[in-house]
């Protein structure tokens, strides 16, 4: 075990296969030191409910990592007790709170990055709080000036240039400046985190066959292109945009180091494809890192003991890794503001 990376792993939605998942880290290969946060009394039913024996320990950030399989938890205690696969909103301030618990030991250095199993953003609107997504979430929290969210997997990263939009909202949200602070940040974080020393970035298009020279739409005219040629300014390598029907195929995206997609539905679905249930989602642009996993809550099978952890793992793993790069790049600044 590696006790110079210390991981956050927020447990999620504690009704849904988060809570199993996390358990399940028990028995995996330790790349770093993990502490889950969340009910330990969820944690504990779901144990006994799967008859699995997890030794649970209290964190103890000035003591030495516990041995022998055992997992350290920060207890949040919920408001209202966990029925299997029914969420309940009056819990959602305790999932809040977790990843409050988990933002808040990044930003202060107690932890090295967060990993966040899924939670129901359904839920916590129910409960009366505004939340569109973890990724959001975290963007208003840190004051980052900006997030991409990249998912990771099966020999491709996806980065999107909008996230949670319904799709009608989706070609106004695409701006100039907006992509081009996109770009820069996928461009640093491929550097820093990634370790990549001259990243290679394919654009994809809005529209059908990338506007057809305009008889399909002209955001690839007006707006994409123009990005791009500032971001190729910068020495960022952009290219595009490109027909996002034959984008993704080896010929065109194998040699390259991402993908941007222009909205949450044209990329992911073809990374999913090819890695589901061992993608990881990384968010970049934040003070700090955070990887999660390719899928929801899966309430359906919550607690039958047949969720896989193998995205909750290769998430951890990535976070390791993208520690790990981290120190070896001095930081960089992507604050620039588009012309």
């Amino acid at each position: 075990m590696d006790a110079e990376v210390r991981l956050a792993i927020t447990i999620g939605e504690p009704a849904g296969i988060g809570p199993e998942i996390c358990l399940a880290l028990a028995g995996t290969v330790r790349p770093a030191r993990l502490v889950l946060i969340g009910s330990r009394a969820v944690l504990e039913a779901r144990a006994a409910l799967q008859r699995t024996t997890v030794k649970l320990v209290d964190h103890q950030p000035d003591q030495p990592p516990p041995g022998g399989g055992a997992l350290e938890v920060i207890d949040v205690p919920l408001a209202a007790p966990v029925a299997v696969g029914q969420p309940d909103a009056r819990n959602a301030s305790a999932v809040l709170r977790s990843l409050d618990i988990a933002i808040d030991g990044c930003l202060s250095g107690d932890f090295d990055a967060m990993v966040t199993a899924p939670l129901h953003k359904g839920v916590i609107c129910d409960s009366g709080v505004v939340f569109s997504g973890h990724t959001e979430y975290l963007e208003q929290r840190t004051g980052a000036d900006g997030v991409v969210m990249l998912l990771e997997g099966g020999g491709l990263r996806v980065a999107l240039a909008t996230t949670h939009l319904p799709l009608r909202d989706v070609p106004a949200a695409i701006t100039r400046d907006g992509l081009l602070r996109t770009l820069r940040i996928l461009h640093r974080d491929l550097v820093q985190r990634f370790d990549i020393a001259t990243p290679r970035i394919l654009v994809a298009g809005l529209n059908p066959h990338a506007g057809e020279g305009g008889h399909l739409g002209r955001e690839e005219i007006d707006v994409i292109t123009p990005a791009l040629d500032l971001a190729r300014s910068e020495g960022i390598a952009a290219e595009g945009p490109f027909p996002a029907d034959t984008l993704f195929v080896e010929d065109m995206c194998g040699a390259a180091d991402a993908v941007l997609a222009m909205y949450h539905d044209q990329g992911l679905p073809v990374l999913k494809r090819a890695s589901f249930g061992h993608g990881v989602n990384i968010s970049l642009g934040l003070p700090m890192i955070r990887t999660s996993v390719d899928h929801g809550t899966a309430l359906a099978i919550a607690g039958t003991g047949s969720a896989d952890p193998g995205s909750l793992v290769s998430a951890v793993e990535a976070a390791s890794r993208l520690v790990r790069a981290s120190r070896r790049k001095p930081a960089q600044d992507c604050s620039q503001s588009a012309a």
